[in-house]
């Protein structure tokens, strides 16, 4: 039906974007520079998905900032900085929802990236929990 109307494929495929807003991708306090971090990941995430061609078979995908700090290094210094956890599912009905089997190349680009290129993050994880038990969003 969308196809009938003529609307363009990034409006037809986009993933849902959460009804509250990206806050509820931020576990913990919600600042300006914590929700910087979280769309400059989100958007290297999907950026790297589209590039990828996962973006359009994914149902959904989105990064999480969690409220706690890990411990890196970072050139010579040690350094205790933000984490970035990435979800991505598939699902035919969004009652029940599998973690999506992403190709480790297409996941080590995402996370080289988030940690290069954005100040103040050192560690990226994935989320492997299918829903139930878990949920597609985290909060």
């Amino acid at each position: 039906m969308d196809k009938e109307l003529g609307l363009p494929d990034d409006i037809i495929y986009r993933h849902p974007f959460p009804g509250p807003d990206l806050p509820v991708r931020i576990l913990g306090e919600v600042t300006p520079r914590r929700l910087s971090i979280l769309r400059e990941a989100d958007h290297i995430l999907i950026r790297e998905a589209k590039k990828g061609n996962r973006y359009q078979r994914l149902p959904q995908s989105f990064a999480i900032l969690l409220p706690v700090k890990s411990v890196g290094v970072m050139g010579d210094k040690r350094t205790y900085e933000h984490i970035v956890v990435i979800r991505a599912v598939n699902s035919l009905d969004a009652m029940t929802a599998d973690w999506a089997r992403l190709p480790h190349s297409l996941l080590a680009r995402i996370s080289n990236r988030i940690i290069n290129e954005i100040k103040g993050v050192n560690r990226v994880v994935y989320d492997i929990s299918s829903k139930p038990p878990s949920t597609i969003e985290w909060e």
